[in-house]
């Protein structure tokens, strides 16, 4: 089966829409293959600024019918608790409220961007998926993430060399309570590093200091920019650390 097969097959789909690589090239693959698709873009404390931005630039370049959603996911206890299965009622949670509204909205099929390259053993939210009876053409056509992101830059999608990016609760230990606070300072912290250049990235939380784990290529820009980083990120952790197992 291909894209082309599956929009053939199912011509009316909504689209849980992050503004990732993967939902982006979905939401094009369906419009291109003549689908009526809706993109769901659900807001919450989990999800940056940045993300949210991405989604929206995208939907406009490409005349997409897209609506915003939210859900108060430190509302519910079981996600702020932060267990070690968090992602499952996280996304739950998330596709429960899409489904909703693609329902209402007279959509039947609820589809996603996972891939053929996702572990499914290294993602908790696949059983919400499953259960909720989420489609994911990606996955079920053979695409991996090396194919969607060369068919991105070939459709001129901006999004074709976005780095993998997994939402602000995953800074966070498992088992420590998330807070608003906790995301904010994350969110900042991160944003300020996105400005001196660095990218795929993460300043996690490790007690009250914050510790940044870069690429091995941009260790060099870490002690350019040393001074600048820890004067920023002490105005929210205690201390600031390099992780030197690096990413990648």
């Amino acid at each position: 089966m291909n894209l082309g097969d599956f929009f053939g097959e199912n011509s009316k789909v909504a689209l849980a829409f992050s503004g990732g690589v993967d939902s982006a090239y979905l939401l094009y693959a369906a419009i291109e293959h003549g689908a009526q698709v809706k993109a769901y873009y659900v807001k919450s404390a989990f999800q940056p600024q940045f993300e949210f931005d991405d989604a929206m630039r995208l939907a406009k370049e490409l005349g997409a019918d897209m609506q915003v959603l939210s859900v108060d996911v430190l509302a519910d206890s079981t996600i702020a608790d932060n267990p070690e299965n968090r992602c499952y009622y996280c996304k739950k949670a998330i596709f429960t409220t899409i489904a909703q509204a693609a329902e209402k909205d007279g959509y039947k099929i609820l589809i996603d961007g996972t891939n053929a390259s996702d572990d499914s053993g290294d993602r908790p939210g696949m059983k919400a998926l499953k259960e909720l009876s989420v489609r994911s053409p990606l996955r079920e056509c053979g695409l991996t993430k090396d194919d969607i992101r060369r068919l991105s830059k070939e459709a001129g999608l901006f999004t074709w060399d976005k780095p993998a990016y997994a939402c602000l609760a995953t800074r966070i230990l498992v088992g420590e309570k998330i807070t608003k606070e906790k995301l904010e300072k994350t969110e900042k912290s991160e944003a300020y590093l996105s400005s001196l250049g660095f990218s795929d990235f993460r300043v996690r939380m490790f007690g009250n200091a914050a510790r940044v784990q870069v690429r091995g290529e941009q260790l060099r820009l870490v002690f350019d920019k040393r001074s600048g980083i820890v004067d920023e990120l002490k105005k929210y952790y205690g201390a600031v650390l390099l992780d030197l197992e690096v990413r990648g």
